[in-house]
């Protein structure tokens, strides 16, 4: 009964661990140059799970000297899953909100009217959700409705793969983790990837970093590829 009780236990604290996890990443941009802060936190309930992010960029500058954030961008997103003991368990509903905020190059503070919106959307759509035995492995696949605030799109879909492999090749705390979006913004393709590797030094610290790899990205036309150095704390 003891060991039963143990085990239990174990379990349980293991799928607490699993369902909540809230972590913060600091990185470098190689090529812009500029410091990047994400907040993310993803938490999981008998409805479904909570995934949500918060990035700023610090890019306002006054010479050579960064004074303050640049731009800030946010997502939220609910998925809803009230099926889970049945054989569509994988498949659930996901609704989400994009929006940000960015300042102009070298914008000298934030009253001269030199702000502007990043372009706002909801979605919602479809996930289903793939994974190892163990979960060590996991693949989410999206297929979503996105309606921008104020931008039309010829075609008003966007396609999501997020990836997470931990302990990549068996070298123990080693993780490969990212996504890849696809979607149109008025006429044009647009796609942007993050993949990201981290290896963690003990138990909430990990250093890496991410590539940021686009086409037709945030005013940047064609492709390109935008490495990153980090540090990321799980709480």
């Amino acid at each position: 009964m003891k060991k039963l009780f143990i085990a239990l236990t174990m379990i349980l604290a293991v799928s607490q661990i699993a369902s909540a996890q809230t972590n913060f990443q600091t990185f470098y941009d190689l090529g812009r140059k500029h410091f990047t802060t994400t907040l993310e936190g993803f938490h999981q309930d008998n409805w479904g799970n909570t995934f949500f992010f918060i990035d700023y960029d610090y890019n306002n500058r006054d010479g050579n000297t960064i004074i303050s954030p640049s731009n800030t961008y946010f997502e939220i997103a609910r998925c809803l899953n009230f099926w889970s003991e049945s054989a569509l368990a994988p498949l659930s509903l996901q609704v989400e909100y994009n929006g940000g905020f960015g300042l102009a190059a070298n914008a000298p503070s934030y009253g001269t009217g030199s702000g502007f919106p990043v372009n706002s959307a909801f979605l919602f759509g479809l996930d289903w959700f793939l994974h190892s035995e163990n979960f060590n492995n996991t693949l989410n696949l999206k297929v979503l409705y996105k309606q921008f605030i104020k931008l039309n799109s010829k075609v008003p879909l966007q396609f999501t793969a997020v990836w997470g492999f931990q302990d990549l090749f068996g070298l123990k705390n080693l993780r490969f983790s990212g996504f890849v979006d696809f979607w149109c913004e008025g006429s044009s393709l647009v796609v942007l990837s993050e993949p990201q590797l981290w290896f963690q030094v003990f138990d909430h610290f990990n250093i890496g970093g991410e590539v940021e790899l686009s086409y037709n990205f945030a005013g940047m036309q064609g492709f390109n590829v935008l490495p990153c150095i980090g540090t990321k704390w799980v709480f």
